[in-house]
Formats: structure tokens, C-alpha cells, sequence
């Protein structure tokens, strides 16, 4: 009983956190020794913390996680009839770039979101809409190189086409890194046959991956998405799901993110591929929560696993915040903002808040501002 409740104890602590300095070597391995002393819940658990103004700023942060759809991919996607109604943020570059020098923001990581096609477009589709919103990145990088740059976008519904594709723009400006869905239609898409020369392609090149899920109903979690998302009830819906609201942007795209983790360690893929670099959308979702279960399923401690990803910020609460630094490094968290698809929009109006209010030494608030990812993306 005693050794439970120490580390009952210790969990405690490390969740609620202090003044963290955790960067290089695994946070798990200083676990609660960094500190000491109770913590109070109450003075950590803001609900809403981006309610709270961030640091005043020069521009210098990077954000991995920022959706655009520029005007060629909504063309594309209106002359197949299925047309987005999206913000025009996401392709007037002029607009971003105001909001950013206000914000703090230096770099936007250009990425599709969870609306990307690749459920259900054909090859030829897939190769023309990956390929025109690939030149846009381009453009945009070269009209704003330091504010700009982007992931590569592929129809991984395509693994031939989409090799294609990769070489196609790989190495060209702005193109950093590779974005990827976690899955595809409720298919293992990453772990097939017919992607592995994809993936090892990206290897090869030494391109991290920005993992982020789909959506659209075949990716939909715990049932239908609900349309009227103030109320959490579709229009003129009936039956026992009429006063359910949806769950895929709120839980069901951690749960999986952390599926999506849970298979590249357990399947051998880290290991096949030691130095591919997957960074994950939503924090790492469920898993550096529930981590400890793989621990009969993994080669090695899966701690070990969990520091071959990077993770961004976007964990909604601070002491999430704090315990998954505690868990990986701030060497290994990178700002994330979803922005302009947040369920809050004051998330997009103070993009720093939540990494202030984590008071982390400033090294460590740096690494994770734009440190990491000028180092992984080589900005």
C-alpha cells in the first residue's frame, strides 16, 4: 500500500507540475524526483486557458499545425462537385500574415486538414489535387519565405501515385516535411504492402511526417458526426442519437492519434524505418496517458518509443501540457494551434497562451516556440 500511494503520489505531481526544464534526455526518466510538495488542481486547470493573454511578442514562433486550402484545391474539388466553404484565411496569405505579426507567429506549417479528399477520389483525381495544392505551397513559400512553408500532400489512396508525387516536389522550396493521414476510411493504409515504398521514400529523404486523421463519415467516431455543433443536435434528427453530440473532434481524434502510434511501435515500423520522424497532431492524443499497457507489446520500454515522436502543444489544458513534457522532453513538443479549426476561437487569438501559463524555463518555452521544429525542418 505504501509504494502505491507514493506513486499515487508522484503522478500527482508530475500532472500538476511546477517550473519545468526538461529538454534532452526523456522526461519519463526524471519522473517525480524533479519536485516536490503538493499541488493544487484548482490553480492549474483553467477551463478555458487561452481565455488567458499570452506574451506580449516579437514574431517568433512555428506552427506545425495550420490548415489552408489555397484556391486551386478548392476549385479542384468544386469541379469534381464537392465543394468546401472554407475561411478565406486559409489561402489569403496577406490576411495570415497580419494576423500573424500580431499573434507572435513568425512560421505557418501550410498543411490540408482533415478534409482532404483521399477517401474517396479516384488516382487521376487524387494526382491533380495533391499536385496543384503542392505548386500553391510552392508559391506561397517563395512569395513569403520566412513566414510560409509546407507539408507535401499525397493521395495515399494512390501509393504509386503518390510516390510520384513525393519525388515530383520533394527538395523543391518550402516543402518541409510530409503530410499524412493517421488512417484512411478505417483502413491501415500506412502499415500495406503497396505504401512501404512510400514510407521508406520519406525515410530516405529524411522528411518528418505530420500525422493528422480525416475526416468525413468513414472516419467519423462513435457514430455520426452531429451537423449543428452549438447544439450538439443534427437538424430534424430523431431517434436515440438525436441528443448525442458528435465526438470525433473532441475525443475520437485522440483515440486516434494514439492508434495510429500504438501500430507504428508495435507493428516494427519505427524500427524498420530508425529514422523516420513522425510528429503527431492532438499532443500524442491518448497515448502518453495510457502508454504503460503497449509495455507487453513493444521490442523495447515503450518511454523509448515515445521519444521518437514529436508532439504538438495542442493539449487544451495546461497540466496535460506539463505532464506530457514531463513524459518526452520539451525537446519533443512543438507549437501546434490547429488554427482556424480550433472549437474555441479565442485558441486562435492568443496561440502562445497555454505554453506561457505551463511556465517552463524559458529554454525550454524557446525549443518549443520555434527551437524543435527549426531544428527538424531545417528553417
Amino acid at each position: 500500500m505504501n509504494d502505491r500511494r507514493d506513486f499515487l503520489k508522484g503522478g500527482a505531481i508530475i500532472a500538476g507540475g511546477g517550473l519545468l526544464g526538461v529538454s534532452g534526455k526523456a522526461g519519463a526518466a526524471q519522473g517525480a524526483k524533479s519536485y516536490a510538495g503538493d499541488v493544487s488542481y484548482a490553480a492549474t486547470a483553467e477551463p478555458n486557458p487561452w481565455s488567458v493573454p499570452q506574451r506580449p511578442v516579437r514574431p517568433v514562433s512555428i506552427d506545425i499545425h495550420t490548415h489552408w486550402a489555397p484556391a486551386a484545391y478548392l476549385k479542384a474539388k468544386a469541379d469534381l462537385g464537392r465543394p468546401d466553404f472554407l475561411d478565406p484565411m486559409n489561402h489569403d496569405l496577406a490576411r495570415r500574415i497580419k494576423w500573424m505579426d500580431r499573434k507572435g507567429v513568425q512560421t505557418q506549417i501550410l498543411t490540408l486538414g482533415g478534409f482532404r479528399p483521399w477517401g474517396w477520389v479516384t488516382p487521376e483525381q487524387g494526382a491533380h489535387i495533391s499536385a496543384v495544392t503542392n505548386d500553391a505551397a510552392i508559391e506561397a513559400h517563395l512569395a513569403h519565405p520566412t513566414r510560409f512553408a509546407a507539408g507535401i500532400e499525397l493521395n495515399c489512396s494512390d501509393p504509386a501515385g503518390a510516390l510520384v508525387e513525393l519525388n515530383r516536389v520533394a527538395g523543391k522550396a518550402g516543402m518541409v516535411c510530409v503530410n499524412l493521414p493517421t488512417s484512411l476510411s478505417g483502413k491501415d493504409y500506412l502499415f500495406e504492402a503497396d505504401f512501404a515504398p512510400v514510407l521508406a521514400r520519406i525515410h530516405d529523404l529524411g522528411l518528418p511526417i505530420f500525422f493528422h486523421p480525416l475526416d468525413g463519415e468513414a472516419n467519423w467516431f462513435a457514430g455520426r458526426r452531429l451537423a449543428d455543433a452549438s447544439s450538439g443536435v443534427e437538424p430534424n434528427a430523431t431517434g436515440p442519437r438525436a441528443h448525442f453530440p458528435g465526438l470525433t473532434n473532441s475525443l475520437g481524434n485522440s483515440l486516434e492519434t494514439a492508434v495510429a502510434m500504438s501500430k507504428l511501435i508495435v507493428s516494427g515500423t519505427l524500427d524498420r524505418y530508425p529514422d523516420l520522424i513522425p510528429i503527431m497532431g492532438c499532443a500524442g492524443g491518448a497515448l502518453p496517458y495510457v502508454g504503460g499497457r503497449l509495455e507487453n507489446r513493444s521490442r523495447r520500454p515503450v518511454h523509448e518509443y515515445l521519444r521518437r515522436f514529436y508532439y504538438d502543444s495542442l493539449t487544451y489544458w495546461v497540466p496535460s501540457l506539463r505532464y506530457l513534457a514531463e513524459m518526452v522532453g520539451s525537446d519533443r513538443i512543438v507549437l501546434g494551434t490547429d488554427n482556424m479549426f480550433g472549437p474555441d476561437p479565442q485558441m486562435m487569438e492568443e496561440p502562445h497562451s497555454l505554453i506561457d501559463q505551463a511556465n517552463f524555463a524559458e529554454a525550454d518555452r524557446d525549443l518549443i516556440l520555434r527551437g524543435n521544429l527549426q531544428r527538424l525542418l531545417k528553417l
